[in-house]
């Protein structure tokens, strides 16, 4: 089943993301795959390849709530910025959270899409 609205939380090793309408729910996992390399730049190839993934898995979703730690968020706006500039305006915000469950995760999402409909958010 096609959803329309997401939200996910990211660090810079993990993804949790869970695509919703008002009844239903799908959730999953990504997880960075680590290229250790004496090269320079391992760690950005490897953050480039693990947020790429992450807005793969967003691709047809028309609302994404972001959430996470305050650095991954940046790391993760300035990517998507600049790699996936299509995405940008279907990011409907930001916040800052600290590892919250599924559930938590889920309710959040909802409730910031229920405001946002309600003209009470205001994207970015």
């Amino acid at each position: 089943m096609p959803f329309f609205h997401a939200v996910v939380w990211l660090d810079h090793h993990q993804a949790q993301l869970i695509q919703f309408d008002a009844e239903q729910s799908e959730a999953r996992k990504l997880h960075a795959h680590s290229h250790a390399t004496p090269q320079h730049g391992s760690e950005v190839r490897t953050q480039h390849e693990f947020f790429g993934e992450v807005c793969d898995a967003l691709e047809g979703i028309e609302s994404v709530l972001v959430t996470g730690g305050h650095t991954a968020q940046a790391d993760f706006r300035h990517y998507v910025d600049k790699h996936r500039p299509a995405l940008a305006p279907r990011i409907t915000g930001w916040e800052t959270v600290d590892h919250p469950s599924e559930a938590q995760l889920l309710a959040l999402g909802r409730q910031r899409r229920q405001q946002a409909a309600a003209g009470l958010v205001t994207g970015h």
